[in-house]
């Protein structure tokens, strides 16, 4: 770490000293146990750019959007998620999504989108439009201005409505999506192997 690091690590900490002066007591006292470890983390954080919007850290990056929904857009998501009983494994077409989650805010105006995923944001959406072009047509037409996948406008819909995560935890960022699959085969075959042998 460089001496301009350091100093500006020690320069976040003395803020957030400030920031916690009118805090809960509790959390002042918590905040001084916590702060040389706070500082080690920053110190060690690999977080980048995940392309055009979005944080990456390691292999894996995060999207998050929060957009208006289209009328009866929500009603239809709820339906399409109780017919497939919140299961969207045809994501898994796409190879590198960690997960997804929907959530409608706001008595359904508008509908909060997260997802963790490997590899940098175009070539993430694209793997959408080649892959699950269907689905995603079903499932984003509940947001407004939805032009269809194959439009040449749909990035810039996704990033119109797309905001930075201000904080992001990946417990384990240096593993794919294909990396974790292959790490649970070799588990699960040597666990086989293991009790064969015991």
């Amino acid at each position: 770490m460089t001496t301009q690091q350091s100093n500006e690590i020690q320069q976040q900490a003395e803020k957030l000293r400030e920031l916690f002066a009118d805090a809960p007591e509790v959390a002042r006292v918590a905040l001084e146990k916590e702060l040389p470890d706070m500082q080690a983390r920053r110190s060690a954080s690999r977080v980048e750019n995940a392309g055009r919007v979005g944080k990456r850290l390691g292999k894996v990056s995060e999207l998050t959007l929060i957009a208006p929904v289209a009328p009866g857009g929500a009603k239809r998501m709820r339906a399409l998620m109780e017919m497939l009983d919140g299961n969207f494994e045809g994501a898994d077409r796409v190879g590198t999504v960690h997960d997804m989650r929907f959530v409608f805010l706001d008595n359904d105006t508008k509908m909060l989108f997260t997802t963790a995923y490997d590899g940098n944001w175009d070539d993430y959406i694209d793997d959408f439009v080649t892959k699950i072009p269907n689905l995603m047509d079903i499932v984003f037409s509940a947001i407004e201005d939805w032009p269809g996948i194959h439009d040449p406008s749909v990035k810039d819909i996704i990033l119109k409505y797309q905001l930075t995560a201000d904080a992001w935890y990946v417990a384990n960022p240096d593993l794919t999506v294909v990396e974790t699959r292959r790490l649970q085969r070799v588990g699960a075959a040597l666990d086989e192997f293991l009790d064969k042998i015991g």
